[in-house]
């Protein structure tokens, strides 16, 4: 028996679904359309608590736990090192969010651009009636961002966009620092604990007694679960990249139809080619090289 995903496939291959003139041309880019931002309220509140909780951290972390240290040397070697990830983990969160996932043109299923890709007798391309677009292969329809994404994973509201080829470097990104500065953040805690534990809490905070235990508390307890989170997130995504199969391909087992590459190949052609420590940079776009172009017909 065929899955969903093939008889709807099987749907698209039929003569006349294609429908050109049911679609308008695509509308021209402006300059205000340059800036990618999906106007989702909750993708949109999830990133404004995402970016509230780096600051309580930080804020938790440099006015709690390092500045009322008796050690300047401890203090300054951990706060730079916890406001240099925090600050990179926010920059790939606004990379992640504010760039392209790598959306298909919208309304490019007209007569005019079918015709333009000279189909050849027994090739077939596929449409997204929702947005009624050519879907390059790999392509999936998202409902949130009401646009086709090339090698779409998912949608994460927590970036308030979906992760698909062109921004897939900077979600990686944003996981792997929030788990570091929530690891960090344990471990600072822990040793403040120890330390002050036998000791007067006056003298090892600028807050209260009780006010300094629940700013402790509240930090570790949005350590341990970002940690957790973050982490396996961490993980799921480089196992999708070095396998190069889509969260979405996977939750679907759509067909392997795309050519096998090793595993480091893959990795250089999401974070760019060659290896260098621009991999860990969110401001540089990776160089995707000699990366293979997904095409339109299949």
């Amino acid at each position: 028996m065929k899955s969903a995903a093939h008889r709807t496939r099987d749907i698209e291959r039929q003569a006349g679904y294609l429908k050109p003139e049911h679609c308008a041309p695509p509308p021209p880019r402006s300059g205000a359309d340059t800036m990618w931002f999906i106007r989702d309220g909750c993708g949109i509140v999830c990133g404004v608590i995402t970016w509230f909780l780096v600051f309580y951290a930080e804020f938790v972390v440099v006015f709690v736990l390092l500045l009322p240290a008796k050690n300047m040397a401890y203090s300054l070697f951990n706060g730079l090192i916890f406001s240099t990830l925090a600050f990179l983990a926010l920059a790939s969160h606004a990379k992640a969010m504010c760039t392209d996932p790598g959306a298909v043109p919208k309304g490019n299923a007209t007569k005019e651009f079918i015709e333009s890709l000279q189909l050849k007798p027994g090739q077939v391309v596929y449409k997204c009636p929702k947005c009624c677009s050519i879907k390059p292969d790999r392509a999936h329809h998202c409902s949130v961002c009401k646009r086709c994404i090339k090698k779409m994973d998912h949608h994460c509201p927590w970036v308030n966009n979906c992760v698909g080829e062109n921004n897939q470097k900077y979600f990686v990104l944003f996981t792997m620092y929030i788990a570091l500065i929530s690891f960090h953040a344990l471990i600072m805690a822990a040793f403040h604990f120890v330390f002050c534990f036998d000791q007067d809490w006056t003298k090892c905070s600028y807050f209260s007694p009780p006010a300094t235990v629940i700013l402790l508390i509240l930090l570790c307890f949005e350590g341990l679960l970002f940690l957790i989170f973050t982490a396996v997130m961490f993980g799921t995504q480089v196992h999708s990249i070095c396998s190069d199969e889509t969260g979405i391909e996977q939750l679907k087992k759509e067909e392997r139809r795309w050519a096998k590459k090793s595993k480091w190949m893959n990795m250089k052609v999401v974070f760019g080619h060659p290896l260098s420590i621009s991999w860990l940079n969110p401001f540089v776009v990776p160089d995707h090289g000699k990366a293979d172009v997904y095409q339109y017909i299949v």
